[in-house]
C-alpha cells in the first residue's frame, strides 16, 4: 500500500510539473482547516511530512485572511493560530477581512498563475478547485497526507493545452505561405528558362562540331588505369655495376702484365741467341 501510494503521488506531481509549469520548491497554500488538523493529529513537522508527499523542497503559505478566522473561532484553536503565525504570508489584495474559502479562491484566481499547492480539509473547497486547471490539491486522513490525483477536467485541459502548443500561429502561417509563393515563382522561372533553351536549341543548328575547350572543360575526363610497378621492398637489390666492371678491369691488366712480362722475356732470350751467333761467325 505504502510503495502504490508513492508512486501515485510522484505520477501526479509530474503530471502538474509537465503539462503546468510547477517547479521546485513547491509552494503550498494551507488553509485554517488543514493547520488546525495537523496540530490535532500532531502531524509534525509540516514541510517534511509535506515534503515526503511531494519529493521536493516545500515552502508552506497562509494568508492573513486564515489566521484572523482562526482567532474568531476561540481559545481552543490558540495552538492552531501559532503554527499559522510562523507560516509564510501569501498577498491578498482585498483591503477588507475575507471568509478564508473566499481569499484563498481570490489568491488562486482563474489559473493559479503562482502555482500553489492547496492545502485544505474542505469537501466544497476540493471540489471547486477540481474545476479549475492546474490547481493540486493536498488533504489529510489521521495521521497520513494524501495528494489527490488530476480530475478529469484539469486533464482534458492540459490535453487542450498541449494541442494549442502544437498548432501554429497566425504569424506562421502568413509566414509559411509567403515562403510558399516565393517557392512557386522560382520553380516557375526556371521552367519558363529551361523552355526557351530547349527551343532555341531546336531552332538554330549546330555548326561546329569540333569541341571546344570550354566543353571539353565540362565534360567528365575519366582517367585510365595504369599497370603499377612492382613493389620495391619485395624485390631483390640490383648488385652495382661499378664494382663488378673495376675487377673486370683489374683482371684484364693483370692478364695483360702477365703476357707482357712472357713477350719481354722471350725476346730477351732471344737477343742473346743472335749475340752469341755472331761471336761465333766472328771467330
Amino acid at each position: 500500500m505504502r510503495f502504490t501510494k508513492q508512486k501515485r503521488h510522484r505520477k501526479a506531481v509530474r503530471f502538474f510539473t509537465s503539462c503546468f509549469g510547477f517547479r521546485e520548491p513547491f509552494k503550498v497554500l494551507c488553509d485554517g482547516t488543514f493547520v488546525h488538523h495537523l496540530i490535532a493529529n500532531v502531524i509534525a513537522p509540516a514541510d517534511t511530512a509535506l515534503t515526503n508527499i511531494l519529493g521536493a523542497p516545500v515552502k508552506i503559505f497562509t494568508t492573513r485572511c486564515v489566521v484572523a478566522e482562526l482567532k474568531s473561532l476561540g481559545s481552543s484553536y490558540s495552538d492552531s493560530v501559532d503554527a499559522a503565525r510562523s507560516l509564510m504570508v501569501a498577498r491578498c489584495d482585498h483591503e477588507k477581512r475575507k471568509s478564508a474559502i473566499a481569499c484563498i479562491t481570490e489568491v488562486i484566481g482563474e489559473k493559479n498563475t503562482e502555482h500553489f499547492f492547496v492545502a485544505t480539509q474542505d469537501a466544497e473547497l476540493r471540489k471547486k478547485f477540481q474545476q479549475i486547471p492546474g490547481v493540486p490539491l493536498v488533504y489529510a486522513l489521521r495521521n497520513a497526507l494524501f495528494l489527490e490525483r488530476p480530475s478529469a477536467f484539469q486533464q482534458e485541459s492540459a490535453k487542450a493545452a498541449e494541442e494549442e502548443r502544437s498548432r501554429m500561429t497566425e504569424l506562421e502561417l502568413k509566414m509559411l505561405k509567403l515562403k510558399k509563393k516565393k517557392v512557386a515563382n522560382d520553380e516557375g522561372r526556371n521552367s519558363s528558362e529551361t523552355e526557351e533553351e530547349q527551343i532555341l536549341e531546336t531552332l538554330i543548328p549546330r555548326t561546329d562540331v569540333k569541341m571546344t575547350r570550354i566543353d571539353k572543360a565540362d565534360k567528365a575526363q575519366f582517367k585510365r588505369k595504369r599497370a603499377k610497378g612492382p613493389n620495391p621492398l619485395s624485390c631483390k637489390k640490383k648488385k652495382k655495376q661499378g664494382n663488378t666492371d673495376t675487377a673486370s678491369q683489374k683482371m684484364r691488366s693483370q692478364v695483360r702484365s702477365q703476357e707482357g712480362d712472357g713477350d719481354n722475356s722471350a725476346r730477351n732470350r732471344k737477343r742473346k741467341r743472335s749475340r752469341k751467333n755472331k761471336t761465333s761467325t766472328e771467330l
